[in-house]
């Protein structure tokens, strides 16, 4: 299996708090994952170490067999919506514009091609028509939609996308997803931070459980039963415990 996203023993800890621990994994392209865990499990810290955002106290992580720094004109990350400054003064289609910034460097300037291209994407989303409205004025669904564009227009092989359906209705959830899925009929490869367990079975292909620790990953009809997702969302202070002592030693120079 040539996996798009690989980890290998991964450690990560805020400070003295570890909030990954020895997690490591193989997942192949093609294929819509969700990643799913408590509050605090580490799921967004995931990302963000693939991203090169926050250093792993140890292991690696890897994209197409390579780091992060080879390959990252081939990612898209949505981030969470409340970590965006929406009160900032640009329009929807300058937002949308800011994903071809790796394709014209930070010091171009958008090209005919490119503002075209972030048009096409707005479409694609249903937002065409409010590409020259000022984000603040925007809803949570529509801004959700906005950050969608705005990965789409890099024509990424990956996304990575940190719950992009928190605030967003039902309506405009079902709609995403299904964009998804014809992102990935055309190759591409998505992963969703995600919370709500009534819709994993019917959005995700694979499925990881996330603790702190990778409780299991692969298939969902095989990975989203019953005891995994007890040993996820149960308490399990013996394997917080054991992390945090391995996170001590690491940064005493013990290991």
């Amino acid at each position: 299996m040539d996996a798009i996203f690989h980890a290998e023993e991964l450690n990560v800890n805020y400070e003295r708090t570890p909030v990954l621990w020895d997690v490591s994994f193989s997942i192949p392209k093609g294929l819509l994952v969700g990643i799913v865990g408590p509050n605090g499990a580490g799921k967004s810290s995931l990302l963000k170490a693939a991203l090169g955002l926050v250093k792993p106290l140890s292991g690696k992580i890897e994209f197409l067999q390579q780091p992060i720094s080879r390959v990252r004109q081939k990612i898209a990350y949505v981030p969470q919506r409340q970590s965006v400054d929406w009160d900032f003064p640009i329009t929807a289609l300058q937002v949308v514009l800011m994903g071809r910034y790796g394709k014209m460097g930070w010091f171009g300037r958008p090209r005919r091609a490119d503002r075209e291209a972030a048009k096409k994407a707005l479409e694609v989303v249903g937002m065409a028509s409010y590409a020259d409205r000022q984000i603040s004025e925007l809803s949570g669904g529509q801004q959700q939609r906005l950050f969608l564009a705005r990965a789409f227009v890099q024509n990424p092989d990956i996304f990575l996308m940190d719950e992009p359906f928190t605030g967003v209705d039902l309506t405009t959830e079902k709609e995403i997803i299904e964009l998804l899925k014809k992102q990935k009929q055309e190759g591409k490869t998505i992963f969703i931070v995600h919370h709500d367990l009534p819709t994993v079975e019917e959005y995700f292909d694979w499925v990881m459980l996330l603790n702190t620790r990778l409780i299991a990953y692969g298939p969902t009809s095989e990975i989203f039963q019953a005891a995994n997702l007890a040993k996820t969302f149960g308490k399990m202070p013996t394997v917080f415990d054991e992390a945090a002592s391995l996170c001590a030693k690491k940064m005493s120079g013990y290991l």
